[in-house]
């Protein structure tokens, strides 16, 4: 287990304007921000970045989506932090999400879900490695 998790806000919640709202509540609910930036995908960049889907149906169609417009990458750290924030932002399509979730208050649809978080503690230290160098965490 873990003290840190990676998310990003994705270009839908990013261009509805929910960035200041969603960064609150996890700040809110006891997550430190690590690292943070605001940054653009290339299809090259989600590509990489999704690689893990690459077989599945619809990985043109989210390289496409994450490359669509400005993104908000942030390294989090708190106890327990992937399980914390899988809980905090909610099931991945926000019509099954609890009340008061991220995704619930803040997602479209199954596919411009507002938020990423890692899904293990693995891939949090992967992702977060993705964007952020050493220099550009905070210890």
């Amino acid at each position: 287990m873990s003290n840190r998790t990676f998310t990003m806000i994705k270009p839908d919640a990013f261009g509805n304007g929910h960035s200041g709202a969603i960064l609150d509540r996890i700040i809110k609910s006891g997550f430190k921000i690590v690292a943070l930036k605001l940054t653009v995908l290339t299809e090259e960049k989600a590509g990489e970045f999704y690689a893990i889907h690459k077989e599945r149906p619809f990985f043109g169609e989210l390289v496409e989506f994450m490359s669509s417009g400005p993104i908000i990458a942030a390294i989090l750290e708190k106890e327990n932090a992937v399980e914390n924030f899988r809980k905090l932002i909610g099931a991945t399509d926000p019509a099954k999400a609890e009340a008061g979730t991220i995704r619930k208050d803040f997602a479209e649809d199954v596919g411009r879900n507002a938020v990423h978080g890692s899904d293990s503690d693995a891939n949090a230290i992967i992702e977060g490695s993705f964007f952020f160098s050493s220099l550009e965490q905070f210890q």
